[in-house]
């Protein structure tokens, strides 16, 4: 059998040739893919100082009987109760409702309102907005969103 050297490598150069340009293309593919989907994952963010400060508010929520005392409080038909109906409703000792409510009012979830024996308290909405903004995904945005398989075809 006489085989052609020449041949047999002009006929193996294509390929090899092939090969690589399909290398460099699915390369390039990729590198286009991660531009367009990984941008900057920093955004609006929380700096430190922020989470830090959110956190002790949530810490303030994450305990059942705060949850109870901001739910009576949020509603009740004059946005407001007297500390003096507390310890009934949540079946505690008044001591242990006006602690809860004291970590309520430091984490700025709660207003405290003197009012000659009885401290009554409302909510702090705005306080609870920025609680609720943080927890609430953004709008979807269609343009920045699109998936790997759609940038590459």
């Amino acid at each position: 059998m006489n085989v052609d050297m020449n041949s047999a490598a002009a006929t193996s150069l294509p390929s090899t040739t092939t090969t690589t340009t399909a290398t460099t293309t699915t390369a390039t593919a990729t590198t286009a893919t991660t531009a367009t989907c990984c941008g900057s994952v920093s955004g609006d963010a929380l700096t430190d100082g922020e989470a830090t400060e959110l956190a002790a508010a949530f810490k303030a929520l994450a305990d059942p009987v705060r949850l109870r005392l901001v739910s009576i409080i949020a509603t009740s038909p004059t946005g407001e109760v007297c500390a003096c109906d507390l310890p009934d409703s949540l079946d505690r000792s008044q001591p242990t409702v006006s602690h809860h409510l004291t970590l309520l009012v430091n984490a700025g979830l709660l207003e405290r309102e003197q009012r000659g024996r009885w401290a009554w308290f409302r909510l702090r909405p705005e306080r609870l907005g920025e609680l609720s903004a943080l927890l609430t995904p953004p709008p979807h945005r269609p343009a920045d969103r699109e998936s790997p398989e759609r940038t590459t075809s």
